[in-house]
């Protein structure tokens, strides 16, 4: 992993959406929603032989499910090494571009202006002045090349870099004992991870994807990229970031998704 500063002459990717990109991401997530539909059930049926209780009965299953996504968790973070890095590959094996994933399809993503965009901050903060991108680009950036694993079962290797998400937290003033690092999206979605995954020495602030600055579908201007992580955890599209002990459910968590979802 390297360490560079460079201030970029844009702030607004002017890249369409390429149709090749919309075909393979359209094909991709549908095979994802049957994949899902598939498993769902599966799943339903082995809890109900374990826990006896009738698919019917709707308050005991998503009780059972809570307990063992809970246990999930703490075991994950029990076992999770905060300088254990995550296996990096080399420049060729990068996918250009990367694949997009949303919970919504490629041509419903909208645009973020980049002019006119500002990172918020908030909770346990010391210096809460918002951050234009102009100001997040001439940070020193770091660069990760690490494989991207989808909690759906495919997975690519990309090549991310901007400012290291430690070095930013120790810049604004954030209280580093916290628990939790949330993110809010330009989007409807929500995302937290745990203090430990955001100190992590692989944990960015992604604001480029091969060398150029990320296009809209991949999350411009700003997205979190960890190497410990699932992939629905690396929020994207970051518009606010808050320091807090205090946990909030998030946008997958409140659909039963492990919160964790790493080690």
């Amino acid at each position: 992993m390297s360490i560079r500063t460079r201030t970029p002459s844009l702030f607004r990717p002017n890249k369409p959406i390429d149709q090749s990109t919309l075909r393979d991401s359209r094909a991709l997530i549908e095979a994802i929603n049957r994949r899902g539909l598939l498993r769902g059930a599966l799943s339903l049926g082995a809890l109900t032989l374990l826990t006896g209780c009738d698919v019917t009965e709707e308050e005991p299953v998503q009780r059972a499910l809570r307990a063992v996504s809970a246990w999930n968790d703490g075991v994950q973070a029990l076992i999770f090494r905060s300088q254990h890095l995550a296996p990096t590959f080399s420049p060729a094996q990068v996918i250009k571009p990367p694949r997009f994933n949303a919970y919504y399809d490629i041509e419903d993503v909208k645009p973020v202006d980049g002019a006119t965009w500002t990172l918020e901050l908030a909770g346990r903060i010391a210096d809460k002045q918002p951050w234009t991108a102009q100001q997040i680009y001439r940070l020193p950036e770091q660069e990760i090349i690490i494989r991207h694993i989808c909690v759906e079962g495919w997975d690519y290797i990309g090549q991310w870099s901007g400012p290291n998400l430690r070095q930013f937290l120790q810049r604004v003033g954030a209280d580093l004992t916290a628990k939790y690092v949330y993110f809010v999206c330009a989007d409807d979605y929500t995302e937290s991870i745990d203090m430990a995954t955001a100190l992590h020495p692989q944990t960015i602030l992604a604001t480029k994807y091969a060398g150029d600055v990320l296009a809209d579908p991949f999350g411009f201007p700003l997205r979190l990229r960890t190497s410990t992580k699932l992939g629905y955890k690396n929020a994207k599209w970051i518009k606010a970031i808050e320091v807090s002990n205090d946990f909030r459910e998030t946008f997958w968590s409140k659909q039963g998704f492990n919160w964790f979802a790493g080690i």
